[in-house]
């Protein structure tokens, strides 16, 4: 910006816009401090570099302003974990599908944990089939099953996604 600009010529870029070609760089400064504005280079990796009159303190506050909305329209993915033993209610059960199509709505991955307690590993063939329930219940959704029910320690879990997150 002004006097730090190294370059001996500039490709010039008027207030307005407009082209004004390549210019020695001290008459290009003396152009913008004849319209009380700054000399700002905008591209510094070409030859000459790209410079532009303005007002610098405006051109940062539009920069910004840039980012802060950029940043708000993005949207991280969280992983939302549904925890459930073999033996739910139905209710309960309904509550949990609610529950997976809501968070899958927002935008956000869900993994389901089907745990097992004690004895209950005797009967992991039980919580495959909750697990495959599920899956089943939530086909016709805009949900895809991002991994398979698998046994992982004590726990039966499985990976839902939002359709067209992969």
């Amino acid at each position: 910006m002004n006097e730090k600009i190294r370059a001996k010529e500039v490709r010039l870029i008027g207030k307005d816009g407009e082209n004004i070609g390549i210019i020695d760089t001290q008459k290009a400064l003396q152009m913008a401090y004849d319209e009380d504005l700054d000399l700002v280079v905008i591209s510094p990796n070409q030859a000459p570099p790209v410079a532009k009159i303005l007002n610098y303190g405006k051109y940062k506050y539009e920069l910004e302003k840039k980012a802060k909305e950029a940043k708000k329209k993005q949207h991280t993915v969280d992983v939302k974990e549904i925890k459930i033993r073999y033996k739910i209610d139905t209710h309960d059960y309904l509550v949990r599908i609610k529950s997976i199509q809501k968070f899958i709505a927002q935008g956000n991955k869900v993994k389901v944990v089907v745990m097992l307690r004690g004895r209950e590993m005797q009967h992991s063939s039980l919580a495959f089939e909750l697990a495959n329930r599920f899956i089943e219940d939530l086909k016709n959704e805009p949900i895809v099953l991002e991994k398979k029910p698998m046994l992982e320690g004590r726990n039966v879990t499985m990976y839902f996604a939002p359709q067209g997150s992969n």
